[in-house]
């Protein structure tokens, strides 16, 4: 199998040697014991800054057990969809993926994702375990950029009003343009 770099140039070169058309996929996983996209930036900047300061580098990432088969396509592209609460509401574009060791030293996949988290049409999704493969094609639109520090309705009225699915884009308090 071979492994596409992230930059761009690099992996359109490989592509013209190799005369390939590469691909796009997702990956969508559960986000367990998020309660908000809010929560989501918070609890990441919060373990990025853990990390930084025991001298670690200052990435966002998240760690799995199995490295993607199908790396090519998601390194082309791909993003990681958050599931918090039963709902799709971000995503974060993924930057490379690391050959790592989990806690207990058995091999493991970092996948490094951007500090951009994009909020996307918010769409309701079963539970599952781990992380799945996510069609381009089932992908919901983006609708903006989530900072985690943003005035907003109450979490509660926003979780409400998005499973009901009238938040189509983020909801800011009346008067702000």
């Amino acid at each position: 199998m071979i492994l596409f770099p992230a930059d761009s140039a690099a992996r359109d070169a490989v592509a013209l040697v190799f005369n390939t058309t590469m691909m796009t996929i997702h990956l969508i996983k559960l986000a367990v014991g998020i309660e908000s996209a809010d929560h989501l930036c918070q609890v990441q900047q919060q373990r990025m800054a853990d990390r930084v300061a025991a001298g670690g580098e200052r990435l966002s990432y998240h760690v799995t057990r199995n490295f993607p088969r199908r790396a090519d396509e998601l390194l082309n592209g791909g993003s990681l969809y958050w599931v918090i609460r039963g709902v799709v509401l971000l995503r974060q574009p993924i930057l490379r993926l690391d050959k790592a060791m989990d806690d207990r030293g058995r091999p493991a996949c970092r996948i490094v994702l951007a500090d951009d988290r994009i909020a996307v049409r918010p769409r309701a999704f079963r539970a599952f375990q781990g992380w799945r493969y996510f069609p381009v094609s089932d992908a919901p639109p983006d609708i903006g950029r989530v900072s985690g520090a943003e005035e907003r309705l109450p979490e509660n009225l926003r979780e409400h009003l998005r499973t009901m699915g009238f938040a189509d884009q983020p909801l800011k308090p009346e008067g702000e343009r």
